[in-house]
């Protein structure tokens, strides 16, 4: 049998402050963490609201961080990370705000560089299956149909 750690309000706090200054985490990450240290419902209460008052917790500088992130470095697009932020239950609010942070030029250049090099990599399959297996992988990484269909028609 293992035996998990019991911990103090106090101790829960500090660990709990490490985890949120180590990276931006959202409201349902910190509940689950602290579900996870079989911390009572008033405990994680306590604990939660102390975050927030503290500024260690900020669904919307969150929000914000996540959206920046995962279009920069995953290259996805609004609607992957617009989903994402949903089932991390961020408020539609924060959200809008959130897309506020990807410059639309920058969103147009991003997928017409993500399709191209896509594109090259299909070399030697028919019309019909690259831009089959283009707009799939588009798609997938949460690209707007419209913009992937347009992308596809403009550069096959």
């Amino acid at each position: 049998m293992t035996y998990l750690k019991a911990y103090s309000v106090t101790e829960a706090i500090k660990k709990l402050e490490s985890y949120c200054a180590y990276q931006e985490r959202c409201h349902k990450e910190v509940f689950e963490k602290l579900k996870g240290m079989r911390m009572i419902p008033e405990a994680i209460d306590t604990i939660i609201v102390h975050l927030i008052q503290e500024n260690y917790l900020n669904e919307e500088r969150f929000a914000k961080s996540f959206a920046r992130g995962k279009f920069n470095i995953k290259k996805w697009g609004k609607s992957r990370i617009i989903r994402e932020l949903q089932l991390r239950n961020i408020s539609k609010f924060n959200i809008q705000n959130a897309l506020k942070e990807i410059e639309d030029d920058e969103y147009h250049i991003t997928l017409d560089a993500l399709a191209r090099k896509r594109c090259s990599q299909l070399e030697g399959l028919s019309l019909q299956k690259k831009r089959k297996k283009l707009s799939d992988y588009l798609l997938y990484r949460g690209w707007e149909s419209n913009l992937v269909y347009e992308k596809i028609k403009e550069i096959t």
